[in-house]
């Protein structure tokens, strides 16, 4: 067992205490891909300490020490950890298991594969991100349906998860209609997602909007059904283990699904919608405030609605100024976009012709999010030295291979010698 620090907290008395449990509690959205576990429940924590200038020392004992996804989970550790008030930065050890700490991860990876069925459908190699704010009306849903298309159109498989039972949009700001198609895997059945095309990548769509007969009709759930929805979403749902972001588009506030899913999916990260409005902000740090608490890391802050600029190149601040930059600096979290008031967006969800596939400010500033999500803010997992992946690439190139064998050219093609 890891051994237990003589205290919770640390920290000087100028800055905010780091708070060890949740640095713990932060490391179990750390997944080892291979094993598909968090690190803290196949015993990978050995120690977490901190100094009273928020110096950062986390243990780590790998299978082994050539483990390929090394980087990759050193990256993840400082990534979650590097986003809470008060670090200053994250070192880390490391140190290798012995046999029996080994027998011990491998026959909790081979335990929590036996359950799986009973969490989510999600691939552990899938990137989740929660899109969430503090209260309603402040373009949550517009985020994240330009975020995602935009993330597609960079040749991504991005599934989109419309969390908010009681106000689904997603379908009609996405032009998708009809009911889900169903299918069978391993004796369970499963509902396949829609799926539409965005250049070289792939939107993968669920929504209540799918279900019900009219799109007006009310759904009068309370919170155990509001869960118990997304929860099936999340568990029966074929969303395919190529699928490498899952952007969640959460209802607004702090309530039932919020602490559902969180518990459901521990490695998730969160994207916080505000507006420009103080008053919008102050709402939206019960939403960063919701995350930590449940251990999720804050991404980023997006401000939606940002200043109007009209067609003599005047700006206008509609809705005040300030309140993503004061969010991003109360929380500690990047500022990672400020999306202009356009009535492209407007008219792009009602249509269904997402505004970051035009052009104009908001497109760029929609594209430029993405940018910096896939890129910094939340990159997709790095599975070059994965097992599993190495040798599923083999074995298409062995099949392809033989394909070539059987089936003979129809023309000639000359091979440079070298020299």
């Amino acid at each position: 067992m890891p051994p237990t620090p003589p205290s919770s907290t640390a920290g000087g008395a100028d800055g905010p205490r780091i708070d060890l449990d949740e640095m713990r509690g932060l490391l179990r959205g750390v997944i080892d891909p291979e094993l598909g576990s968090d690190i803290v429940d196949l015993g990978m924590v050995r120690d977490v300490t901190a100094d009273d200038d928020g110096h950062v020392v986390v243990t780590i004992a790998l299978t082994t020490s050539g483990c390929p996804l090394r980087a990759q989970i050193q990256r993840d550790i400082r990534t979650r950890l590097g986003s809470v008030p008060g670090v200053a930065d994250v070192r880390l050890e490391w140190t290798e298991m012995t046999d029996e700490q080994k027998s011990s991860a491998m026959a909790k990876a081979r335990f929590n594969v036996s359950q799986r069925e009973e969490e989510t459908n999600v691939a552990p190699t899938t990137k989740v991100i929660l899109v969430a704010s503090g209260k309603g009306g402040v373009g949550k849903s517009s985020v994240t349906v330009n975020l995602a298309t935009a993330m597609a159109a960079r040749g991504l498989k991005v599934g989109v998860l419309d969390a908010d039972v009681w106000g689904f949009s997603v379908p009609r700001m996405l032009g998708v209609e009809g009911r889900l198609a169903g299918s069978e895997e391993g004796g369970r059945k499963m509902m396949v997602p829609h799926s539409k095309r965005v250049g070289d990548g792939e939107l993968r769509i669920t929504s209540m909007g799918f279900l019900v007969e009219d799109e007006a009709s009310a759904l009068m759930w309370r919170g155990l059904m509001l869960n118990r929805g997304v929860q099936h979403f999340l568990q029966d749902v074929a969303w395919g283990d190529d699928l490498d972001y899952l952007l969640v588009d959460m209802p607004p506030g702090t309530g039932d699904v919020q602490m559902g899913v969180a518990k459901m999916i521990p490695r998730a990260e969160v994207l916080v919608v505000t507006t420009p409005a103080l008053a919008a902000q102050k709402v939206a740090e019960r939403a960063v405030s919701m995350s930590r608490k449940s251990y999720l890391r804050v991404a980023g802050i997006v401000e939606n609605m940002s200043a109007f600029t009209c067609d003599h190149g005047e700006s206008y601040a509609l809705f005040g100024s300030g309140g993503g930059a004061a969010l991003a600096e109360s929380s500690g979290a990047p500022l990672l976009a400020e999306i202009p008031l356009e009535p492209e967006v407007v008219s792009g969800g009602d249509t269904g012709q997402p505004a970051a596939l035009g052009d104009g400010p908001a497109a760029e500033a929609f594209r430029a999010l993405a940018e910096v999500v896939v890129t910094e803010a939340v990159p997709p997992l790095a599975m070059a030295g994965c097992t599993a992946r190495m040798l599923d690439a083999a074995v298409a190139a062995l099949d392809e291979a033989d394909a070539a064998e059987e089936t003979p050219s129809e023309t000639a093609v000359d091979v440079p010698t070298p020299g």
